[in-house]
């Protein structure tokens, strides 16, 4: 640090500005020096935790120095204005192109999706068109539109949101022993004249494992040939629909099966662009309702705009394209599988070093990039997955452990979400923070082994 940068850090912080506490709760009533407020702003975001190894999330929390100069030179982009910002507009339909070529729809030339401000925004636009037209075929023959249901597997919350947000009776497939995902037995059991569509997720979040699209397909295809019933099918691709496409290629789960309608996507996930940014297709034009489109004159044109929210940043757009363009299959390939490699390195040092089972390893055939495992079943090591991972923040590792939802609460789970940038150094770092928390364990018992409920309150 220069002698001159060391006076302007003197001065600010024995500023009368930063001399006393900066309000919290009443609105300021004077201004002050930009320098002291971002001293003061920047100095509490070190309170945050370290975002890279944060294992828990899904997001991107590494980009290439290109990402963060295109961002900046978007800071003043608003998305939704085409007409001021029309580039930025034919940016957004390259992405959907390119997405619909990836996914397989009948012609990518004339594509039917936007971006969104994430993979909830996204699923929830695919939702509501099912819900539509499930509405316009009951009015066209006459029938009772009060009592629609959606059918899922074990999903994350956006789906318990779209449900109530919307008033559809959620049919969600409940874990059992022995099974963990949506199977076509146990959707066929639940729909009937009034299920809007049946939403497959690739990827489920408690363990990373990808649902049947393909078998689901079938059943449903069956269902139609026995009863008439024509059920469509909505893919939650938060997270496979930018790995499956690289890693596992020859997975069918996308538009090649024609009763996939729709499919929503995360791209700050493993589409690797900033945080936040999503996308939704649909099949073909006559999947999204006309009465899901507006039509917005007061920004200087008459604009076309589907999503739900309405203005919003155009930087992660672009820096979604510059990702494509970028990568291409060849470098989204490289990039993923050594996130599968990482995972794979994990489950085999997690396998050994503990009383633990590994529910899923990370098989890029089966899911995401993620290591999930377990308690063996009979063990009772004197801690549990809590504690551990409560042990883990000690280092800075944050290592979520959560029990899974209905039928199988008692069940606890931890698990590693492996992202672009955390390589096999880190993970190896992480194994041996790992073995010394379970020394710390064995030679410190816990008195009272903390539970779901205690760790989430501790933390929150």
């Amino acid at each position: 640090m220069s002698h001159a940068q060391q006076n302007n850090d003197d001065e600010t912080y024995a500023s009368s500005d930063l001399a006393t506490g900066l309000p919290k709760s009443a609105f300021p009533d004077q201004e002050r020096d930009p320098r002291h407020i971002f001293a003061a702003v920047r100095d509490e975001l070190m309170l945050d935790g370290n975002a890279r190894q944060n294992l828990a999330t899904f997001c991107q929390t590494w980009e290439e120095p290109e990402i963060h100069q295109l961002m900046e030179a978007c800071i003043d982009k608003n998305m939704v204005d085409k007409d001021e910002y029309p580039q930025t507009a034919e940016i957004e339909s390259r992405c959907v192109r390119m997405l619909a070529d990836l996914w397989h729809a009948p012609t990518s030339d004339s594509a039917v999706g936007c971006s969104t401000t994430g993979s909830s925004e996204a699923a929830m636009l695919g939702g509501l068109a099912m819900k539509r037209r499930w509405e316009a075929c009951r009015q066209a023959e006459g029938k009772p539109t009060d009592k629609p249901n959606l059918i899922t597997g074990p999903v994350q919350i956006c789906w318990h949101k779209f449900t109530r947000y919307w008033d559809i009776e959620h049919r969600e497939i409940p874990m059992e022993q022995g099974r963990l995902l949506m199977t076509p037995e146990e959707v066929l059991s639940r729909c009937d004249e009034n299920t809007i569509g049946v939403v497959p997720t690739l990827g489920v979040t408690f363990t990373g494992e990808y649902e049947p699209v393909r078998q689901i397909s079938d059943a449903l295809d069956q269902l139609q040939s026995d009863t008439g019933l024509d059920i469509p099918i909505h893919v939650d691709g938060a997270s496979g629909g930018f790995l499956a496409p690289f890693c596992a290629p020859d997975l069918e789960w996308d538009f090649r099966l024609p009763r996939v309608r729709s499919i929503n996507a995360s791209g700050h996930k493993f589409g690797l662009a900033p945080l936040g940014v999503g996308w939704v297709l649909w099949r073909e034009e006559q999947d999204l309702p006309e009465s899901m489109v507006f039509w917005v004159n007061y920004l200087g044109g008459n604009m076309r705009d589907i999503a739900l929210n309405f203005s919003r940043p155009g930087g992660q757009i672009v820096c979604q394209c510059y990702n494509f363009l970028r990568l291409g299959r060849e470098g989204y390939r490289k990039v993923h599988t050594a996130c599968y490699r990482s995972a794979e390195y994990l489950a085999n040092e997690i396998a050994k070093i503990g009383p633990f089972e590994i529910v899923f390893s990370g098989d890029m055939a089966r899911g995401i990039p993620a290591v999930s495992w377990k308690l063996k079943d009979g063990t009772d090591p004197g801690f549990t997955l809590f504690d551990l991972a409560d042990r883990l923040r000690v280092r800075g590792w944050q290592v979520p452990a959560y029990t899974l939802p209905a039928n199988c609460q008692d069940q606890a789970i931890q698990r590693i979400l492996v992202r672009n940038g955390v390589s096999q150094d880190l993970c190896a770092l992480l194994i041996e923070h790992m073995q010394a928390a379970l020394a710390h364990l064995e030679a410190h018992p816990v008195q009272e082994p903390l539970t779901s409920q205690e760790a989430s309150g501790f933390h929150h």
